[in-house]
């Protein structure tokens, strides 16, 4: 196993825990945002009112984008433990 191997397999963890982690962190945000902006204009400052419309929404999002999530996990993992005996030499 050499430098360039490990620096590859790195850079595909990062890449691939990036693109499961998006669609969640994307949606947490524009809701948060949205929140955000609705307690500016009513002046309602209750923290609960911030944390369950982000909870429902990334749960919602998680049960769209799961399936895709898990495939894509699946395929990585799948490609890494078919390459483990090309990487011990």
């Amino acid at each position: 196993m050499n430098q360039e191997s490990v620096m590859t397999l790195a850079h595909q963890a990062m890449y691939v825990g990036l693109l499961l982690a998006a669609p969640l962190l994307l949606v947490a945000l524009v809701v948060g945002l949205v929140v955000s902006l609705f307690q500016a204009a009513t002046q309602i400052n209750e923290t609960t009112l911030s944390f369950i419309p982000k909870l429902l929404a990334i749960a919602i999002t998680m049960v769209i984008a799961g399936p895709w999530m898990l495939t894509t996990m699946l395929d990585y993992l799948r490609q890494t433990l078919t390459n483990i005996p090309s990487l011990v030499n």
